[in-house]
């Protein structure tokens, strides 16, 4: 009997914490850092702070890099010459910054289609395409983001065909070993696609969380497949093959 085929769609939203926090802290305590800098070399050229550019570890005045004063020079002159500095900095140049997010920002979004095969004779799931479209805004590092979102749609995939912490009538955890806890491999995770878009910033900082949304999306995406494929509806979500098998014979 030819197996059947069928394709989900899931969106998610993640929440996006860590990476809007993180960068939004770093880049007000970058600022703060750039602002005592401008403000040493200025008095050190006998410019106005806003006139000063910093390029190449040096500083100079905008529309010209002669005189210029290095980094390193600003940065021992703050620190060895605090007599010196300009009226009201301290020692040292070092800045904190407490960022939070703006309302209307902060969301990673994603939609993951899913394609299955179910072998009715067996009720084993093939997982013969899956793909993600996802936006965290400007992405950080490219391989970083889609290396999340592949290992979390794994977690999801798990969570669905393989991965079950069962216990006994007695309470006993059964699932303590590999051997009893399935979890998948690089051979069950298909290859999976991974497209991205990038909406227009609703702030500053674009950069939001990408992490939850391939665990989110998938176990919902790769469920609605199955039920789709067999025909019956699905109200849970760890779908082994003997399970399968037993939606199967139940019908719609």
């Amino acid at each position: 009997m030819p197996a059947a085929r069928q394709r989900s769609r899931s969106p998610t939203i993640a929440c996006a914490v860590k990476a809007t926090m993180g960068s939004g802290a770093a880049l007000g305590a970058a600022r703060e850092v750039r602002h005592q800098i401008a403000a040493v070399a200025a008095d050190l050229l006998e410019a106005s702070a806003d006139d000063i550019e910093l390029e190449d570890g040096r500083a100079h005045v905008r529309g010209s890099t002669s005189p210029s004063v290095t980094l390193a020079d600003i940065a021992a002159r703050a620190w060895l010459m605090p007599s010196s500095l300009p009226a009201g900095m301290a020692q040292g140049i070092a800045a904190t910054h407490d960022f939070r997010i703006p309302e209307g920002g902060g969301w990673a979004q994603a939609t993951h289609c899913c394609e299955v095969e179910v072998d009715p004779a067996t009720g084993r799931v093939g997982i013969t395409r899956y793909l993600v479209v996802e936006d965290c805004g400007t992405m950080i590092n490219p391989a970083i983001v889609e290396g999340q979102i592949r290992g979390g749609v794994a977690q999801g995939i798990g969570g669905v065909l393989y991965e079950r912490s069962a216990y006994g009538a007695d309470g006993q955890f059964l699932a303590s070993t590999f051997l009893d806890y399935l979890v998948p491999t690089a051979c069950e995770v298909p290859d999976i696609e991974v497209h991205h878009l990038e909406s227009p910033p609703t702030h500053e900082v674009n950069f939001r969380g990408v992490g939850e949304g391939g665990t989110i999306g998938a176990p919902a995406a790769l469920t609605n497949a199955i039920a789709d494929a067999i025909g019956a509806p699905i109200t849970e979500s760890y779908l082994p093959p003997s399970r399968v098998l037993e939606l199967l014979q139940r019908g719609p």
